[in-house]
Order: structure tokens, then sequence, then C-alpha cells
């Protein structure tokens, strides 16, 4: 009879989360620059836009600003919003900002319990309600990143029939 292996409720969120992650970045590789600007959709959003939103918006916001209360200047690569990439900004910067934004945020997740209380929270923002701990923390980036890629598989298979997921 095989061992079995416990897995740690850390392990297991970042799991799920790298999952996530790699479906967004899998689903939407090889696509050319054009389509990856290209709106296919009537809200307007492009795969780079949300490609962008999901490392300045969901990982710098909630792991670094939020978990390690760093405090991020317009400095670094930013943008006015997260859904809209500027022109001069390439396809390749933009996917390497949401790796290097995950490699941080994971490190922030290793260096902390999964108990540990956010360093910020944007009171004026939402002042009726937080997340209580860093578990919390990663069960709302999970979801709204598994929400995204399934937002990116319908473009990816709009633009041309791609799955991720094939059925049948």
């Amino acid at each position: 009879m095989p061992e079995a292996t416990m897995t740690s409720e850390r392990e297991a969120l970042l799991t799920y989360l790298n999952h996530q992650r790699d479906h967004v970045l899998g689903i939407l590789e090889g696509l050319p620059e054009e389509s990856l600007r290209q709106s296919v959709l009537p809200s307007g959003w492009t795969p780079l836009g949300l490609v962008q939103h999901l490392a300045l918006d969901v990982e710098r916001f909630w792991f670094r600003v939020i978990m390690a209360g760093e405090s991020i200047g317009t400095g670094e690569y930013s943008a006015a919003s997260g859904w809209v990439v500027p022109p001069d900004v390439t396809a390749e910067a933009v996917f390497d900002v949401y790796r290097r934004e995950i490699e941080l945020a994971n490190a922030i997740i290793d260096a902390r319990s999964l108990d540990t209380h956010p360093a910020a929270w944007p009171v004026e923002r939402w002042p009726n309600w937080r997340f209580e701990n860093l578990g919390e923390l990663m069960l709302h980036v999970i979801t709204e990143t598994a929400v995204h890629a399934g937002h990116a598989d319908a473009v990816r298979e709009l633009i041309d029939s791609r799955q991720w997921l094939v059925i049948g």
C-alpha cells in the first residue's frame, strides 16, 4: 500500500495558486502581440490588460501592499489603470512584470505563517471588512486568478479556437 503523504495547508494553497497562475500564462502563450492587444468581449479588456491587472492589481496589491505593507511608488513600471496597457509597453514586459510579481508574492508567502495579519488595509476603500490573515488573502487571490483564467480561456478560444481544457 502506498504511503499517504500529508500536504500542509500552506503547500495546498500555494499549489492551487500556482496552478491558476500557470493556467493564465499557458492559455495566452503563443498569442502574437496583436492578438494580446485585441479586445474580443464587449467589456473591452484585452488579454494583455488582464495579465497586467493580475500583476499590478492582484499579485502586487494583495501581497506586497496589503500583506507586506510596502509602499509602491511610480518609479517602477506601473500603469494608471491595471487593465490598460500603454502602447509603448511590450507584451514581453507585461508578462515579465507578472512573473516577477509572482516571485515577490511567493517570497512574502514563504516568510509568513498563514495566520499572519495583513500589514496594511485600505480602510477608506473597504471600511467594513478585511482579510484576517494570509490564508484568507491567498484564497481570495486563488479565486480571482481562477476567474480570470476562465476569462482568458474564453478569449483565447474566440481568437484562435485554442482550448486549455479539451472536453470530449
